[in-house]
């Protein structure tokens, strides 16, 4: 019995733990075939890559710190150089730095933009030139991107604000009436 993804090309940027592995796994058990990227954790990486492909699909794990938007479009061209084409993209990769606003370093506050905000920006343009009618574009956000929900995570909440708006405006921007966009504080999805 065909899965609803068979066939499809799926990338899911940070895939290696957490939600991310979670989701890689999820997208192979419905069929598709999944890259994903990874900025440290070789190990974690190709265990992941092995679980989906003892499950009967293909997946390949690419080193691409998600704060360099240069690897991040490299990691999108090999996805499409190796499968010949991408479906999904999942922005998963992202970080915080829990600590007062006045005590984090401006450092760590252009780590957490890079990661959360420029990376989201470089995958999902470097993606859009791959994908035709039919691809999903999948961003992964927070509660606290909607509503203050910690005074420990003001710039991590500034930056999941910032990708539910970005999401919502590429839907307007991109759509056409095979493009939705749907919002949740788990995620945000746009269909091409």
């Amino acid at each position: 019995m065909p899965t609803k993804l068979e066939g499809k090309i799926a990338l899911v940027t940070g895939g290696s733990r957490g939600i991310g592995a979670a989701i890689a796994k999820r997208l192979a058990a419905d069929g598709a075939n999944v890259a994903i990227t990874y900025a440290k954790g070789t190990d974690a990486a190709a265990s992941v890559v092995k679980e989906i492909e003892h499950s009967g699909r293909k997946a390949i794990a690419i080193q691409a710190d998600a704060a360099d938007a240069r690897a991040v479009k490299a990691a999108v061209d090999k996805t499409v150089a190796i499968f010949g084409r991408l479906d999904v993209l999942v922005n998963n990769a992202g970080t915080a730095i829990p600590k007062t606003f006045e005590e984090t370093a401006m450092e760590e506050m252009d780590r957490i933009i890079d990661i959360n905000i420029r990376g989201v920006f470089a995958a999902t343009q470097a993606a859009l030139k791959h994908m035709k009618d039919g691809g999903r574009i999948i961003t992964i956000g927070s509660a606290v991107g909607e509503r203050a929900a910690s005074p420990l995570l003001v710039p991590y909440s500034a930056t999941k604000g910032a990708v539910k708006m970005f999401t919502q405006a590429l839907s307007r921007e991109v759509g056409s009436e095979a493009l939705r966009s749907t919002m949740s504080s788990r995620g945000t999805s746009t269909r091409i």
